[in-house]
């Protein structure tokens, strides 16, 4: 007795299944592979302050001049290019070299970043500078000041744009603490205090998104590669036997009496 065939249709079925599964892998792996071609192409522009944090950060210069006398900016740059400047009189506004501040103070921060492909690392250069009738000195005490409230040259290049704000409003103290300045009054009850700088980012993402894309990419790829594999096995245990005629009987289950 010969075997039945299967049906053609079925095949031409699992074929298109299986070319449409394999479709969807290898569009999942290559959008994987160019995010992380994309990442790492990273631009190495220098950002600059949030507008959050330089609108909360003139205020805080304009009452500190306001009780001292002394004008007090940031600048951060990006090589010679200028990234953000600001001060007491304002966002965009320097306090270097205006008429309207004969003594003043301003942190500056020179940050660099270097591209992927490069083996020089990013670094930052910080610096405190002020008007002729302020000695090296006391810059020099500010500066070193700085650091112990984590602004440091990795906290610099990690960002650079919270680091040059919070940088600046530190500065009227350090000024106090360098005998440049008397302490600013104690702010009387009921007086609303300035909302805080946002904290320190994490540069994980910034760094590493195209990674982990790609990594949760092919971790979705294995898991589609287990599943067609476990689908495929089922189905060969299933009915995958030569095909019998409906109400044929083998001829091991008959009796003699039968035959």
């Amino acid at each position: 007795m010969s075997a039945a065939k299967r049906p053609a249709g079925r095949g031409a079925k699992n074929t298109r299944a299986a070319w449409i599964t394999w479709f969807s892998i290898g569009a999942v792996v290559l959008g994987c592979v160019a995010a992380g071609l994309l990442n790492g192409s990273e631009s190495t522009d220098v950002p600059a302050p949030a507008a959050q944090e330089r609108t909360d950060t003139v205020p805080i210069l304009q009452r500190a001049t306001a009780a001292q006398g002394i004008c007090y900016g940031w600048r951060l740059a990006d090589g010679l290019d200028a990234v953000s400047v600001g001060s007491n009189l304002g966002d965009g506004v320097p306090v270097e070299e205006n008429p309207a501040c004969p003594r003043w103070v301003q942190v500056v921060a020179d940050v660099t970043y270097t591209s992927e492909s490069s083996e020089s690392e990013d670094y930052a250069y910080v610096r405190v500078t002020g008007s002729d009738d302020i000695s090296r000195a006391a810059l020099s005490s500010m500066e070193n000041g700085l650091t112990r409230f984590g602004l440091t040259d990795d906290a610099f290049v990690d960002d650079p744009g919270w680091a040059v704000t919070r940088a600046a409003v530190m500065l009227p103290l350090l000024a106090v603490e360098a005998e440049l300045a008397a302490p600013a009054p104690t702010p009387t009850a009921g007086t609303a205090s300035p909302s805080p700088l946002p904290a320190a980012g994490n540069d994980l993402w910034r760094d590493r998104w195209g990674y982990l894309l790609a990594a949760a990419g092919l971790l979705l790829v294995t898991a589609l590669l287990v599943t067609v594999g476990l689908v495929q096995r089922r189905r060969q245990r299933r009915g995958d036997g030569p095909a019998q005629r409906p109400g044929a009987e083998t001829a091991g289950t008959r009796t003699p009496e039968q035959a």
